[in-house]
């Protein structure tokens, strides 16, 4: 696929009146603080009619005018902390173009390809970037990056959705909560869990990396579709020794059932202990809740077993240390860590844990999921309906999966594995067996 940029510029907020004072500046929170220090990039893809590129970016500069953070700048205070500029530095801004059908050209799984479908990660001052590609046919992709510091996934859907809100010339709604003040320690303090090896450890301490003879080189991205059919019948088996209690859910049955096909293809010792590490949004979970708060307010849950009892124990076995190890991360979960990063991390010099370190490019023996099932990525409507493609970039992690709710939108569910290639195979042969 042979890209041809065009204007490549940077876009600024358009406020309606007066614009605001350009010399403010929001600190991080804490939980910006322990997430990856990085973009990530995701691809759309529309059929025409599309928008002109006019429009769109109109659109954004509009929305922009409300999500500030986005066209600021990541600096420091006198104290060395990161903070968010509120300059109005503007964003990134690319038009380029492909010379074919986007049907003769466009992967539909992962692929190294996809990387020119958006600006390079690597260097970026901008907190977001945009690319437009359009295609002979018509068709248009949409590459987005934006910094995980700013923002996370449930805020940055809403963020897109705000976008093509403004550019159907409809009210931004519903309207981010900005304050990144509200996550106040209580006095007393009141360290419930240990936070130690978790979120934060020690500056001194050094990661282990496992020794395996595989290289990033030897990584695979995977595509496995799962239909509402399939996805049933799981979590009816999942769900089969709970009696009068309620079934788990489908990503708790999905995840379970990954976590053990992923396992058995890599042909881990019984002896070793292998944990998933999950994505836990605190919005509805923080009493009282905060539903459009706009920044990061993730913590991650940790289930873990012996590899011969994930295997060897039936489905429902591992779908219920997923469960438990979820609901655990509970709002005295989210209050506890927050008194302990107010209290005790500077007091300790305790440093954000590698669970978020972006240069760890093989996950063995564990895993981590990031689940955009409940976000509202398929509603970026630019005015002529939302995408009918959406994926992340290429992002080869061993061991790192996504799962996206199918573009058919009839509940199936499509699962993006990266592998070493000597485990995919066996991997393939396994990853529909219900057995």
């Amino acid at each position: 696929m042979k890209v041809k940029i065009g204007k490549s510029r940077i876009i600024k907020p358009l406020y309606e009146g007066a614009p605001p004072i350009t010399t403010n500046y929001i600190p991080l929170s804490v939980f910006d603080k322990v997430t990856y220090n990085q973009h990530v990039a995701i691809i759309y893809a529309y059929h025409p009619p599309t928008p002109t590129n006019a429009t769109i970016e109109l659109g954004l500069q509009k929305a922009l005018a409300e999500y500030r953070e986005w066209a600021g700048r990541l600096g420091e205070d006198d104290n060395g902390d990161t903070i968010i500029l509120l300059n109005d530095e503007g964003v990134k801004f690319v038009e380029a173009s492909v010379d074919r059908s986007l049907d003769q050209v466009m992967p539909i799984g992962p692929s190294a390809s996809l990387l020119s479908l958006h600006p390079s990660l690597e260097g970026v001052v901008e907190l977001i970037q945009v690319q437009l590609t359009t295609f002979k046919c018509g068709s248009l992709v949409v590459g987005f990056t934006a910094h995980h510091l700013v923002a996370d996934g449930h805020s940055t859907s809403n963020f897109l959705v705000a976008w093509g809100q403004a550019c159907r010339g409809l009210e931004i709604s519903p309207l981010p909560l900005h304050d990144r003040t509200i996550f106040s320690p209580r006095e007393p303090p009141i360290f419930e869990f240990e936070h130690r090896g978790v979120e934060y450890i020690n500056k001194k301490l050094k990661k282990v990396y496992p020794l395996i003879h595989n290289g990033v080189e030897d990584i695979v991205a995977h595509k496995v579709h799962y239909s509402a059919a399939f996805l049933a019948k799981l979590k009816g088996k999942a769900s089969s020794l709970n009696g009068k209690n309620k079934p788990f859910s489908t990503f708790e049955s999905l995840l379970a059932h990954l976590w053990r096909g992923i396992t058995k293809a890599r042909g881990l010792s019984e002896h070793e202990t292998t944990q998933v590490r999950i994505s836990v949004d605190g919005r509805h979970r923080l009493n009282p809740k905060v539903p459009n708060y706009f920044g990061n307010l993730v913590l991650w849950a940790f289930p873990k077993a012996k590899v011969n009892d994930l295997l060897n124990q039936p489905l429902p076995y591992a779908t219920k240390l997923i469960h438990d190890a979820v609901t655990n991360v509970n709002d005295n979960y989210f209050k506890s860590f927050i008194d302990f990063a107010n209290h005790k991390v500077k007091e300790e010099d305790l440093v954000q844990n590698a669970v978020a370190d972006t240069e760890e490019s093989i996950l063995w023996p564990n895993l981590e999921v990031d689940s955009w099932l409940r976000f509202p990525f398929y509603e970026l409507d630019f005015g002529f309906g939302g995408p009918y493609i959406f994926m992340p970039s290429f992002f080869p992690t061993e061991g790192m999966i996504f799962l996206l709710p199918s573009f058919m939108q009839d509940g199936s569910i499509d699962v993006f594995v990266p592998l070493f290639r000597d485990n995919l195979e066996t991997f393939k042969q396994i990853c529909y067996s219900l057995d």
